[in-house]
């Protein structure tokens, strides 16, 4: 293999568009090793197999890769909102069966349309509640639940046949700042690392995930550097202490937290250097010029002296492995795309529900309530759509549900009508003040309206408070199935 082609290999861009552009179907003629799909790409379940199969069709071994969570991170199902519940509300069920057996029905989402890796799980332990990327898509806040979640997510995600991705090594868990928008810091020692946020990772190896993702994160117990750019963490703490053999992958290089520092062509070369495997970039040049300079940049890294040749032959290798691990698993895939549970996800969501109810019995909404929906902007994770709410899943039950959105800084509605149930959906309203100045002052005014709790919940408000652990399309439908029962 050229040098050229072996730089080629270890890179997965994004594009736009709904189909390949010809300067991404010439890159896979010139060895392109991985594609990353966004929900900018993808329009329902046929459209999106129609995509990978003109990706295979100019190079049939390419890495087709997603993220695809559940709960609020979803790429195949951006439009409608997720099936099933996210990782939080998995955790609060606590019945590992049920969540390997949600990461299996997700596998038969990617299975059918033929993607090779899931950018998935999330082994994140969320130690801080104020974290503003993590949240709801952790497990949870302790290590040893998050631990088991996250095995048995593997086990039922790759057990259909699609490879998994532990994100956000080591642990994007204790952080304030959203590494889409600057480098986060993991202010712990060194032990607390280690028995806080490493269990699941090492739980994750040892389960035999397929692939790892690192987290542009800071942890100056660690290193002095960015992880995803650190030879201490991602070769001698990842490889060598914990012993993970698989392929691993960078965050998306386009994001604040490393690209706030250098350039692309050089994020790319130092975290190879430092050990990753496979670059993620998220974002390419309408004309395709980026992702080339990324391969130039590798190349003259490796002419140059900075980049050792069997360094860049070590992760062109774990790519092909990766390839041939998918491969070998077709006959799994075959057995879970006739195996569908379409109930599973509302069951689970259901689950997970908590719901403080006052002094006054439960409410059932007989008839279209006003829904008043006070979330801040989701984190880039999401991808730009925003999840269908709580209103929507009203208004299928109660035609006639009305729906007003507030942003910070604005005003309530009018909600003077005593005819019309009011519900107050929100997500993450401890965590931001504006929120929880306004629910103040709804219930002030509507002491009788429903709280719905989409994020992670603080003390309950209101007469009733309904936390649902996560906005997926099946948490929405879950609470008001709750509602209206």
């Amino acid at each position: 293999m050229s040098l050229e082609r072996m730089a080629m290999s270890v890179l997965q861009p994004g594009f736009d568009g709904t189909e390949p552009p010809d300067w991404l179907r010439r890159a896979l003629g010139d060895g392109l090793g991985g594609v990353v799909l966004f929900a900018r790409n993808l329009l329902d379940q046929e459209q999106t197999a129609q995509v990978v199969a003109a990706l295979r069709g100019e190079s049939p071994d390419v890495v087709v890769a997603v993220d695809e969570e559940g709960g609020a991170v979803t790429r195949l199902e951006a439009r409608t909102g997720s099936s099933w519940p996210g990782n939080r509300a998995l955790g609060v069920v606590d019945d590992p069966v049920t969540t390997g057996r949600v990461a299996r029905q997700i596998a038969r989402l990617l299975a059918v349309a033929g993607i090779t890796l899931n950018y998935a799980p999330v082994a994140d332990v969320n130690s801080n509640p104020a974290n503003p990327v993590i949240g709801v898509r952790s497990f949870g806040p302790d290590p040893e639940l998050v631990a088991r979640h996250t095995v048995a997510w593997i086990e039922g995600l790759q057990g259909a046949g699609v490879a998994a991705c532990a994100k956000h090594f080591p642990g994007h868990g204790d952080t304030v700042t959203d590494s889409h928008l600057a480098l986060p810091t993991v202010h712990a020692s060194r032990e607390v690392v280690e028995h806080r946020d490493l269990p699941p990772f090492r739980a994750a190896i040892a389960a035999g995930v397929q692939a790892v993702m690192c987290g542009h994160l800071l942890v100056p117990a660690l290193d002095d550097q960015p992880a995803t750019l650190s030879r201490a963490v991602m070769t001698g703490l990842l490889r060598e202490e914990l012993g993970f053999g698989g392929l691993v992958v960078t965050d998306a290089i386009e994001m604040r937290a490393v690209a706030a520092f250098h350039e692309p062509g050089e994020i790319a070369v130092r975290a190879l250097v430092a050990g990753a495997d496979a670059v993620c970039a998220g974002i390419s040049s309408p004309d395709g010029s980026s992702v080339y300079a990324l391969r130039d940049a590798i190349v003259a890294a490796v002419r140059g002296g900075r980049l050792p040749e069997e360094r860049l032959a070590e992760a062109a290798a774990r790519v092909r492995a990766l390839v041939a691990w998918h491969a070998e698993r077709a006959r799994q895939r075959a057995e879970v795309a006739r195996d569908p549970d379409e109930d599973l996800g509302l069951r689970a969501a259901e689950a997970a529900l908590r719901v403080v109810v006052g002094e006054h019995a439960r409410p059932v909404l007989a008839r279209a309530p006003l829904v008043v929906e006070m979330a801040a902007r989701s984190s880039q994770a999401v991808d730009g759509i925003g999840p269908p709410g709580v209103a929507r899943a009203l208004a299928e039950l109660l035609p006639g549900t009305v729906e007003v959105s507030v942003d910070a800084g604005g005003a309530l509605p009018d909600l003077s009508d005593r005819d019309r149930p009011v519900v107050l959906a929100v997500r993450d309203a401890a965590r931001h003040a504006w929120i929880k100045e306004l629910l103040g002052e709804a219930l002030r005014q509507r002491p009788d309206a429903v709280v719905v709790e989409t994020g992670l919940p603080g003390p309950p408000a209101g007469a009733v408070h309904v936390a649902t652990h996560g906005s997926s399309r099946a948490s929405a439908r879950a609470a008001a199935r709750w509602l209206t029962n």
